[in-house]
């Protein structure tokens, strides 16, 4: 009968270990207090440019929620800063899957793939973009440049004509139509939108650059 009774006290036991780790999972979950300081120990340690540390201060709050949506935002962004861009895509996409509509966390998403050159991902996601905001400067500029050097000068010089309706003087717009101009061979064309460029802004690189070698 001890034997028996032992046994079944065994059994019981391992059937209420999960019960238990959940009601300690629970109970370790960090207070309001508690995520308040880990986001501004993160801003602090990336503000000081120490990304490995502010991704750090949040490990509480990953572990505590998983799939939530601000965290995982965060998270995205400095494993991006650091150059861990597999890790940042999964931030990301895990955001985007607990916000499906939310356009920051898609913008987000395009940071790590233009590093890795994904570029048919990035062009994917800026189309997802721009069916809800037509306008959206960084889409269409992010787009334009993954036309680009997806070798879809035609497409991209479009794009940017379109922009520089709304920002005729944009550096960005007018150094990546420049470069358009120049892959299509133009370079009468790339030189006079170099030239707008160092006008504007007398030190730019890129078209400082571009500008030495026409």
């Amino acid at each position: 009968m001890k034997t028996n009774h032992h046994s079944l006290m065994t059994r019981l036991a391992f059937c209420l270990l999960p019960f238990a780790f959940c009601l300690l999972s629970q109970a370790a979950a960090p207070t309001d207090a508690e995520i308040r300081d880990a986001y501004h120990k993160s801003y602090r340690y990336e503000k000081a440019q120490n990304y490995p540390d502010a991704i750090k201060a949040l490990a509480p709050v990953i572990t505590a929620y998983p799939t939530a949506y601000t965290v995982n935002l965060r998270l995205g962004w400095l494993n991006y800063l650091t150059g861990s861009f597999a890790t940042a895509r999964t931030h990301y996409q895990t955001a985007i899957k607990t916000a499906p509509d939310s356009l920051e966390a898609k913008l987000g998403h395009t940071l790590p793939l233009m590093a890795q050159e994904k570029w048919e991902d990035v062009e994917t996601l800026a189309k997802q973009i721009l069916r809800v905001d037509p306008a959206n400067y960084t889409a269409n500029l992010r787009l334009a440049y993954a036309s680009r050097l997806q070798k879809k000068f035609d497409a991209a010089e479009a794009i940017l004509n379109g922009m520089l309706v709304l920002y005729p003087t944009d550096i960005s717009l007018l150094t990546e139509l420049a470069l358009v101009k120049l892959a299509k061979d133009n370079k009468a064309e790339a030189k006079r939108l170099f030239n707008d460029v160092v006008i504007l802004d007398p030190e730019n690189v890129t078209a400082k650059a571009q500008l030495s070698k026409l």
